[in-house]
């Protein structure tokens, strides 16, 4: 399984993970930024935006048509497309890949949604490992309030298809807070390194961008 070995490809893929609300799209914007104005190799991806799958699963979503192991298989299929059209075709030119939400996505909400844990895995078993990968870890309740500040939770977000409660933010918080969980193990398990989310953005960029140049010289690129 490639995802347990490191890769030895020269490209560096650097993944951001988290719950909605973490904060992780600003931080790998801010991330995304200040590497393009560095270096030109810089691409970009995130999760659910497979040009063969993304619109399909965006359509199933609105009717509530998804069941949970549904959800994870169309999920899988986007990410298989953009990781052989998108991801190793940089990764192998000796790009900088930026993903917001790779696999652990998918196996903290799937698994939260109660689909097996292994069976999510080995669906995935396929990935490159990255060679960074931050987990932005904030409690579910400054989630939901930074969410809310725009908008209110969404049907599967807040996990209402799993019929949790009939409130959307109650459920919200009981859902999400099962994702936290999954997310936790995996810090161990998978060496997701952990970032307090509830810091300043300002102190969190700083970290990044630390750990970023450590990585980067280590493979033999300096910014």
């Amino acid at each position: 399984m490639r995802l347990s070995q490191i890769h030895e490809l020269p490209g560096t893929l650097i993944v951001v993970e988290g719950v909605d609300g973490s904060g992780k799209s600003t931080q790998v914007a801010l991330l995304r930024d200040w590497l393009v104005s560095a270096v030109d190799e810089v691409i970009f991806t995130e999760w659910n935006s497979s040009r063969i799958i993304s619109e399909t699963t965006k359509k199933a979503k609105k009717k509530n048509l998804l069941s949970p192991r549904t959800f994870s298989l169309l999920h899988a299929v986007d990410f298989a497309d953009r990781l052989e059209q998108i991801i190793v075709p940089a990764l192998k030119a000796g790009f900088i890949v930026l993903a917001d939400r790779y696999v652990y996505t998918a196996f903290a909400r799937d698994v939260a949604r109660g689909v097996d844990k292994n069976w999510v895995r080995n669906m995935y078993g396929f990935a490159v490992n990255p060679d960074l990968a931050f987990y932005f870890n904030v409690p579910v309740e400054v989630s939901l309030s930074r969410i809310c500040t725009n908008r209110a939770p969404k049907f599967y977000e807040a996990g209402m298809d799993l019929n949790l409660s009939s409130d959307p933010y109650e459920s919200y918080k009981i859902f999400q807070s099962k994702v936290i969980d999954e997310y936790e193990k995996m810090v161990d398990e998978y060496g997701l390194i952990k970032i307090n989310a509830s810091d300043t953005i300002h102190s969190q960029q700083v970290l990044l961008r630390e750990m970023v140049k450590q990585k980067l010289s280590e493979k033999g690129m300096r910014l």
